[in-house]
């Protein structure tokens, strides 16, 4: 059994400021993917430039916080934000989903597309290897939180979580940071170097996200308040991955069909 190390939530403070640790990992998730965006755009063998990945930025934030907290109150505590509405404008008190998230980049991506006449598809290409490292930072920024862990185990690795009852538990959290975060950069990344059907791209992230993300969730504690939602064993973040599955592996058919 490994012991949590026990991480001060604030990473600097100034006076009555407080900046922390979880807000930097969003921080530097917007951060990794616009340079790396930028430097994709400044190749010769896509239409994006620069200046376009700088635009695009500013519309994806607002649609990961409006999508993700919109995820989260409809997918997770409908029953609480229904009674009490103006909560689910509270995002400081934190609730954040990232099937919401997707959901809301997906729409900033054809708002994107039909602004600057690119095709939908062609802009869902370009974003999705810029995803994983900021899904890095994020599982980090739990791990730091303590929160989100995993369900209990006797492998050597687990560790008791503050606040988790005191047994030792999956590093769940790591473990979405591994492959949702670096392995899938690496897959996307590789797959993207060269010309691949249009939608291709966007539809291996969903399809290796909702796998992994899929696959994780074995490890991973339920939400309290919600518990196992189907067949007594399937979690709602398994079933959101359900239709990413779906319609990952529908886009990369697709593709590969109209290309043939």
């Amino acid at each position: 059994m490994l012991s949590y190390p026990y991480f001060d939530p604030v990473m600097i403070s100034i006076g009555p400021l407080a900046l922390r640790w979880y807000g930097m990992m969003y921080v530097f998730g917007v951060v990794s993917g616009w340079l790396l965006g930028r430097w994709r755009a400044s190749r010769p063998w896509n239409r994006w430039t620069p200046p376009m990945v700088d635009d695009f930025i500013t519309w994806a934030i607002l649609g990961v916080v409006v999508g993700g907290r919109l995820g989260y109150v409809l997918f997770y505590n409908a029953g609480y934000y229904l009674s009490n509405p103006l909560k689910a404008l509270a995002v400081w008190e934190g609730g954040m989903s990232f099937h919401g998230g997707v959901v809301g980049v997906v729409a900033v991506c054809w708002l994107f597309a039909r602004a600057r006449g690119l095709g939908f598809r062609e802009v869902g290409d370009f974003i999705a290897p810029l995803v994983p490292p900021g899904l890095f930072f994020g599982r980090i920024g739990n791990f730091i939180n303590a929160e989100l862990w995993g369900r209990p185990t006797d492998l050597p690795w687990g560790m008791p979580f503050p606040g988790a009852g005191g047994e030792p538990r999956h590093p769940s959290q790591l473990y979405e940071a591994g492959l949702e975060g670096v392995l899938l950069f690496v897959i996307l990344w590789w797959y993207s170097a060269k010309p691949r059907p249009a939608g291709c791209v966007g539809g291996l992230f969903l399809l290796g996200y909702g796998a992994f993300r899929f696959l994780v969730e074995f490890a991973r504690e339920p939400d309290a308040h919600l518990g196992f939602v189907a067949l007594q064993w399937l979690s709602m973040g398994q079933i959101l991955c359900l239709p990413m599955i779906a319609l990952g592996g529908g886009l990369m058919w697709w593709g590969y069909a109209r290309g043939r």
